[in-house]
């Protein structure tokens, strides 16, 4: 059984240029049984299988004529299963041009937002056409099958972290946000709640890595420009973007991670790489970020920088509560492992191609 795993078309497969999909699907596709393909990159990822895709020449919008690239590639690699990651559009185009293959559609953002799944008709003919559909977390799987009435299953497939993979806990007194550096994500609550509490902190440092996108060209923002001199004035360090390995480096270097979204995050990997690195993790409990979160981390309130302020002051003053929320986090973070999410897609796709077609179900 062969799988070609389908990365947007903005998703970079290479160290410089790889978001959350894209390091997601580096850790699926260990092995000979499946092959990444997406956009052309200059230096792709060494240890998986990389087929990069030119997108085809005709009139039309850079989606499609990336899908109708990939449909020329498909066509002559005959996988067992076709497996898009978050974007229906493109796997309903496939899906109708390859009757004869089962095309999954993996869901890391809300659908809601998403060409081909915005209105409940759409979902439904989404879920009724692919042979699955699978969203990283029950509150995405909520969202997508809203309004669709005799919605067919949704398999929840969470997003993991390879422990193994981790970098050794080496906390020191440094309080670090992770993340793009947005208004979604909580930066500039961060930083506000930083000029509160590190004043209390004598010895204790805070850092932010990350910038407005994924990669080393990321564009400097109106926001961006604004959150400098209120970094600056706190004491904050902004460290701008760096590649994922340094990213948990950097945790794993960190007494205190802060997850500070305001928007109802699909999943929230970076949480979940924060307790595998071992820091203690204060977390927005807004949507998916609560199935990661469990009880081992505290709970914060993103639009209120004292409530922020405070709790870290608590923790940063209190190893003892610290060492608690580390250990909960690792043995949380345990039950994200990436085996486990390798063995949850082995089944999955064998359930898939020996259900294909499933009753039901129809090209377009």
């Amino acid at each position: 059984m062969t799988a070609a795993i389908i990365l947007p078309p903005r998703e970079m497969f290479s160290e410089g240029g790889a978001g959350a999909v894209a390091l997601l699907v580096r850790q699926l596709a260990q092995g000979d049984d499946a092959v990444v393909y997406g956009m052309p990159t200059a230096a792709p990822f060494a240890d998986g299988r990389f087929q990069a895709v030119a997108p085809a020449w005709r009139l039309a919008n850079m989606a499609m004529r990336y899908a109708a690239g990939l449909l020329a590639a498909l066509r002559r690699a005959k996988p067992s299963t076709i497996e898009v990651h978050n974007r229906p559009d493109i796997a309903l185009y496939l899906a109708a041009r390859m009757p004869g293959t089962p095309v999954m559609l993996f869901l890391h953002n809300d659908p809601q937002g998403m060409r081909g799944a915005k209105t409940p008709v759409e979902r439904g003919v989404l879920l009724r056409r692919l042979a699955r559909v699978a969203t990283v977390s029950e509150y995405l799987r909520t969202l997508l099958v809203e309004g669709v009435a005799g919605a067919p299953d949704v398999a929840v497939f969470p997003n993991f972290v390879d422990l193994a993979a981790m970098p050794k806990p080496l906390p020191e007194q440094t309080i670090l946000f992770a993340g793009r550096v947005v208004a979604d994500k909580g930066a500039d609550g961060f930083v506000a709640a930083c000029a509160l509490a590190l004043p209390q902190l004598p010895g204790w440092r805070a850092e932010m890595i990350g910038a407005d996108r994924f990669g080393a060209n990321s564009p400097e923002t109106p926001f961006l420009r604004a959150l400098r001199p209120e970094a600056a004035k706190a004491g904050v360090m902004m460290a701008g973007w760096k590649p994922h390995r340094e990213v948990l480096a950097a945790m794993a270097g960190a007494a205190i991670v802060v997850v500070p979204s305001r928007w109802p995050e699909p999943f929230g990997l970076a949480a979940l790489e924060a307790m595998a690195c071992g820091a203690a993790v204060l977390c927005s409990p807004r949507g998916g970020l609560v199935e990661v979160m469990g009880d081992a981390a505290w709970p914060i309130n993103p639009d209120d920088p004292q409530d922020l302020a405070s709790k870290i002051v608590q923790l940063a003053q209190n190893p003892a509560a610290r060492a608690v929320l580390s250990e909960a986090g690792l043995a949380r973070a345990a039950s994200f492992s990436v085996a486990a999410a390798r063995s949850r897609l082995a089944a999955l796709r064998f359930e898939v191609v020996t259900d294909w077609p499933r009753a039901g179900s129809h090209p377009i």
